[in-house]
């Protein structure tokens, strides 16, 4: 989440994790008790992301990685367990919940943990806050006696979940609760939105004791005060269907005792702050691994002397003594701690001479040309990092159609004698996974012309290195770009499509094995030492040595020879113009009648989108093979959020093209994010691209936004993605430089550690004693070293500094109550 602050500080949010597994779910009754189960994730009430379903199963595997920028603010990260009913497929049920408060999630930081499941009770699922105003004013009754009157104000509410997938018609209910009484009123219904401005006044009579007798300024007593509250109930109107209880919060009277005004905003809670004292059933367990990541993002200037002293890292002489390198060297446990430095270089150029030196430095301590490059040193770690960012767009041209079509005609691959299901043919199997084979090594040996710039540039650095390393070798030059090409970027993504977003979920169980063997022979084939016809050492399985030997001839040698020649190659290549469409994303939508000048509830379908390489279009449903609608990505002018009070619903964003606008509902705040930056992404580079346009609709002859008439008006609002397209552009180098400081931060004992280790092999040139306090470090020259590290302190002490002062700025800005900082549960 991209949230601004009135300091200036960026607090963006992101999640990452696994759903594993789950265990003992409850049976379905009847004999038949195994269940049909699948599980999903929601930031509140609203779902962003849905396992497949793992059939008959009350302990179903699940292994499902999630990614995905947080876009708004949450209370609870909710994983829902359903079981699909026997005899209704389509009916799910809830068969438990782990619901984890927001400040809670740093105690699961990174590793797994099993959860009890809970039940669901619909009065415990909340979203959104209240803004509340209360005050007491004195009165003089009729018969000349004073009474206090209680004065409560909702304003407004945000964030209310949406029901049905749509915003909701809320209404309040406002109580005053005492040991005697309960007083209840009541708003309007407001319309269609999750935002609603009550803006309504109650006024409630507090009674004062039969033994007050102070005539002087009317105060409630203290025993009174202790016994109110006032209750603020959200509901859903139903019209013909029972209300849905939104959430509530509770305010104690007393908090008046010493200001006759209070006004703050108040987070929804469960009803009774979802106390429950009676044991429930065993519902079983889940099994999660969740990372949550919050990046409290400076100003940019900030920055500028940490990003100044990364940048400079290619250019040191001794590469171990950049703060880069010195980086990679003291987070070498933390796989992550690489990302951020790969990002920030790759913005601004510098990740080709970064490597090419590290990969240098690694070379120099290789000592047999066949074990080139197969550790998990810093240098293929920022290679592989590098290829992840900058070739995803290449392995969904390259190998997304192939692999659609493994896993869509689900043909029997099994060639191991011993897992061979009945009624299978070994025979057939083989031609079977001899032709899919066939399909991925083709895809991959002609898609040179797609291959990224920056790994074409890389590659072609490694084999300069291997070459000078190791003359006399005649194939290093080839197994040191393929060891990387292959085995860690073609041969991984076979393996794990949905991990390189090539398939929405994990494939089955039999997908599973044959990408895996698929993956095997195509590792095989692009490792240069396997290809001679007396090497096949590399397979353990004599059924995958019988079956590899269909590959033994000469043409598959010079085929990946040239492959390889052609992207380690330093001479610029042209795309073939010829390129074949690729999907790159699709989904069911809500999509708006293109030109309707009214708002109107009929005017919103349901649809399928799909975006191609070449066009967006949608379509009736998923299985629609002609299109209701085709926009040519070279038509967009611009992609961009649309306001929620234009047509009352959340989650929307539009299309400008050269015809009418596209108006769009996605399911969620995280899919309407994805649809966002992938259509700016694919239409970056288009001509007479926009730079500003209406956060609202044109209704009714007028925009909603500038009231202006004319529906040719230009924007009001500069567009947010105006520059040509690059890979530079997607990466936020604030924020991979705050991510950077945090990583020397909580690693500064280590870097204290390396600092020592520098100054006594500066000053004890004889046999070192204490060697092992840092042999694990990378020390070319102790003095360059040093000096790094000493910069690195200073740095990061003063961006610590602009921290604290920044949080000061936030404490008192956003105190408890505000908008920023609304208040949980009960005050007292």
């Amino acid at each position: 989440m991209a949230e601004e602050d009135d300091t200036g500080i960026r607090i963006l949010q992101s999640l990452r994790g696994k759903i594993c597994e789950a265990k003992n779910l409850v049976p379905c009754p009847g004999p038949n008790r195994m269940r049909d189960c699948f599980c999903t994730v929601s930031l509140d009430q609203e779902e962003v992301f849905r396992t497949k379903v793992f059939e008959k199963s009350l302990s179903p595997f699940y292994g499902e990685d999630f990614y995905f920028e947080i876009p708004r603010p949450f209370q609870y990260l909710s994983f829902y367990v359903y079981a699909k009913g026997v005899f209704q497929r389509d009916l799910s049920v809830v068969a438990g919940k782990v619901a984890i408060r927001k400040d809670e999630l740093s105690k699961y930081h990174g590793r797994e943990h099993w959860f009890s499941l809970q039940p669901v009770d619909p009065n415990s699922e909340v979203q959104g806050k209240v803004h509340l105003e209360m005050k007491l004013n004195e009165l003089i009754t009729d018969n000349g006696s004073v009474c206090q009157q209680l004065v409560v104000r909702v304003i407004e509410c945000q964030g209310l979940p949406l029901i049905s997938g749509q915003c909701c018609d809320p209404y309040a209910t406002v109580s005053l609760i005492g040991p005697a009484r309960s007083d209840q009123k009541k708003t309007k219904v407001k319309k269609k939105t999750s935002n609603p401005q009550f803006e309504e006044t109650f006024y409630f009579e507090v009674t004062r004791s039969s033994s007050y007798t102070k005539k002087s300024q009317f105060q409630v007593e203290e025993e009174d005060i202790e016994k109110l509250e006032i209750k603020v109930d959200l509901w859903n109107n139903g019209n013909l269907v029972q209300d849905v209880f939104l959430g509530e919060t509770r305010v104690s009277v007393k908090i008046l005792r010493n200001d006759s005004s209070h006004r703050a905003w108040y987070l929804l809670q469960p009803k009774d702050n979802g106390n429950k004292t009676s044991k429930v059933d065993d519902l079983g367990s889940l099994r999660l691994n969740i990372t949550y990541t919050e990046d409290n993002v400076l100003p940019s200037k900030y920055y500028t002397p940490l990003r100044d002293l990364l940048l400079k890292s290619p250019d040191v002489k001794h590469i171990s003594a950049s703060a880069a390198h010195i980086l990679g060297d003291i987070c070498r446990e933390r796989y992550e701690a690489v990302l951020p430095v790969v990002r920030l270089l790759l913005h601004h150029n510098r990740l080709v001479p970064f490597v090419t030196a590290i990969a240098a430095l690694e070379l120099e301590q290789t000592q047999e040309a066949n074990t080139i490059f197969r550790g998990n040193s810093l240098a293929t770690r920022c290679i592989d990092d590098m290829m992840k960012i900058v070739g995803k767009r290449y392995l969904t041209v390259t190998l997304k159609p192939v692999l659609d079509e493994i896993c869509e005609s689900s043909k029997s691959c099994e060639i191991d004698p011993i897992k061979l299901k009945e009624g299978d043919n070994v025979e057939v199997n083989k031609e079977n996974l001899h032709l899919y084979v066939q399909k991925v090594f083709n895809s991959i040996i002609q898609s040179s012309m797609s291959c990224p710039t920056v790994m074409c540039d890389v590659f072609n650095s490694l084999r300069q290195l291997a070459t000078k390393r190791f003359p006399d070798d005649p194939h290093v030059q080839y197994s040191a770009v393929s060891s990387f090409v292959f085995l860690r970027f073609f041969a991984v993504a076979v393996l794990s499509p949905h991990s390189f977003q090539l398939r929405a979920h994990h494939p089955d169980a039999e997908t599973s094995r044959t990408l895996t063997l698929i993956s095997k022979t195509i590792q095989t084939l692009g490792s240069w030492g396997s290809l001679s016809k007396n090497k096949l050492s590399s397979f353990k399985e004599s059924y995958m040595y019988d079956f590899f030997k269909s590959f033994q001839e000469e043409k598959y040698i010079e085929e990946v020879k040239k492959f390889l020649d052609e992207i380690s190659s330093n001479e610029s290549k042209e795309s073939s113009s010829v390129e074949e469409s690729v999907i790159l994303k699709e989904g069911e939508v809500h999509k708006r009648a293109q030109g309707r000048k009214r708002i109107g509830k009929k005017n919103f379908k349901k649809r399928w989108l799909r975006l191609t390489t070449r066009e967006l279009s949608y379509h009736k449903h998923k299985a629609g093979k002609d299109s209701l609608y085709v926009i040519p990505i070279k038509n967009i002018l611009a992609v961009e959020k649309l306001e929620e009070s234009a047509f009352n619903k959340k989650n929307m964003f539009q299309v400008i093209h050269t015809e009418k606008l596209l108006y769009v509902q996605a399911n969620n705040c995280v899919e309407a994010n994805e649809w966002i930056e992938v259509l700016s992404r694919v239409s970056r580079c288009n001509l007479g691209r926009l730079n500003s346009y209406h956060p609202s609709a044109y209704i009714s002859g007028n925009w909603l936004c500038c009231k202006a008439t004319s529906e040719t008006q230009p924007g009001c609002k500069p567009c947010t993605a105006t520059m040509p397209a690059n890979i530079q552009l997607d990466i936020d180098c604030d924020r991979e430089t705050e991510r950077i400081f945090s990583l020397f931060v909580s690693n500064r004992s280590k870097l204290q550690k390396m600092e020592d280790a520098c100054a006594s092999i500066a000053v004890y040139q004889g046999p070192q004693k204490e060697q092992d306090d840092y042999s694990h470090f990378t020390i070319q020259d102790p003095r360059e070293t040093f000096n790094t590290i000493k910069q690195i302190h200073e740095i990061t002490e003063q961006l610590q500094e602009h921290h604290e002062t920044f949080q000061k700025k936030r404490s008192t800005s956003a105190k408890y109550g505000s908008e920023q900082n609304p208040i949980v549960g009960k005050t007292s």
